[in-house]
């Protein structure tokens, strides 16, 4: 009888994934679903970029472990800018998206994991795959949903032998907030050397156009990693960077060969192509679409908060994390956050995941939802004739979110 190594034997698909794929199969039946559940940007990726892959698609060769050399240096000069640090090309990394340099990360750094609750579905996974152990702290609502820097002391405090490795999201996926003191959650891990990797995805996309990082105040300690999937759209392209301070060379240098042993380079036609994401000024095309989030996010949270579901506003991303417990304190029958889940999608077609999947206790019931499912390309030619993205722009542009919003209110009010 074959058998599967233990620590692997539970290991299911990516949540997100796996409701993508399950929200496909109920519309192959016929079923309309709204899509709150997968978070992949819904606009087309930038021009000049798909015309540089096209001009670059004879490209061939295997390229360098660590990346093309030219996109390893607008990366180094895009985040010395953005960070605050100076950083060349020999301190980057290219990988086949920054979810996979994680892993690796992960794999390389011998620490326990340190984990917000909540925490993106995939980082206690990677842990387990490779044996790591991991810690998860508790936040909350009054806490923007983000580690405190004295939950981390008194983590740190706990157990001073073990060296520690946190993973910092911000904005957050699932939150859709923003860390509220970086600079105080610097000086813990500065003062208790914990090693983080600040997992910027959605960096470009905070609602107030500024770029926060813990780099900021804690350069030597911080890995950075990023990519082209949330801000311009080129999830399926598959590519990301790991950044690193000088301090941490030999993390870098761990990886590389590890990375030979593995994916071996990310496309060369992808990379080659990818230059001009960080060469190119993308700001029009950023400011259009982080103002069709923050007023989808806006709309969101006022028709959600008028009937009662405790959520905070979006400060980045596409994302926010709502509690149904006090609308549904009188629906017994509803106990977890997946059965919750379960009965949206059934009964309207509503999509979303469970909070149980970014580390909250099953009965708690709070879901995440991911405000994307609209046509990108029609809702950026429309923003840009000056139009108003008011409740009207969001229910002709964006009609699956809208109605998808009110279908989702009328659930609750009839079942208060």
């Amino acid at each position: 009888m074959t058998k599967i190594r233990e620590n692997l034997a539970n290991i299911k698909a990516s949540s997100t994934l796996a409701i993508n794929e399950y929200s496909k199969k109920l519309e192959s039946e016929g079923r309309e679903i709204f899509k709150f559940g997968l978070g992949q940007s819904p606009f087309p990726i930038p021009e000049v970029m798909v015309n540089e892959l096209k001009n670059n698609a004879h490209q061939k060769d295997y390229l360098s472990v660590a990346g093309l050399k030219e996109l390893r240096e607008s990366i180094a000069k895009y985040h010395s800018y953005k960070n605050k640090n100076i950083y060349n090309e020999k301190n980057v990394i290219i990988g086949p998206g920054s979810k996979e340099l994680i892993f690796q990360l992960q794999l390389v750094i011998d620490a326990e994991l340190i984990l917000p609750i909540p925490s993106w579905v995939s980082y206690e996974p990677q842990a387990n795959i490779v044996k790591n152990d991991v810690i998860w702290i508790e936040t909350n609502f009054e806490e923007n949903w983000h580690l405190t820097p004295e939950k981390l002391a008194n983590q740190c405090k706990t157990n001073k032998d073990k060296e520690k490795l946190l993973i910092l999201n911000s904005p957050n996926n699932p939150s859709g907030t923003i860390h509220p003191d970086l600079e105080g959650l610097s000086k813990i891990a500065k003062m208790y050397k914990v090693i983080v990797i600040s997992d910027e995805i959605y960096g470009e996309l905070s609602y107030s156009g500024s770029y926060q990082s813990i780099s900021h105040y804690y350069s030597e300690g911080t890995i950075i990693t990023s990519g082209i999937s949330k801000w311009c759209g080129a999830g399926g392209w598959r590519l990301g960077a790991a950044i690193f301070p000088n301090e941490l060379s030999i993390i870098k240098r761990a990886m590389e060969p590890l990375a030979s042993e593995t994916f071996s380079a990310v496309s060369s036609p992808i990379q080659f192509a990818t230059i001009k994401a960080y060469s190119e000024d993308h700001s029009n095309y950023i400011s259009i679409t982080r103002k069709i989030f923050i007023s989808i996010s806006n709309f969101i949270h006022q028709k959600l908060t008028f009937v009662g579901v405790k959520c905070l506003k979006a400060e980045g991303g596409f994302y926010m994390l709502c509690d149904f417990t006090s609308v549904l304190k009188k629906t017994t029958a509803i106990n977890s956050s997946k059965k919750l889940c379960n009965i949206l999608l059934e009964e309207i077609g509503f999509a979303m995941l469970p909070g149980s999947d970014f580390g909250f206790k099953e009965n708690y019931l709070i879901c995440r939802i991911a405000f994307v499912d609209f046509d990108g390309k029609n809702a950026i030619s429309v923003a840009s004739q000056n139009k108003e993205i008011d409740e009207r722009f969001i229910r002709e542009n964006c009609p699956k979110i809208h109605k998808g919003i009110e279908k989702l209110i009328n659930w609750i009010i009839k079942n208060q």
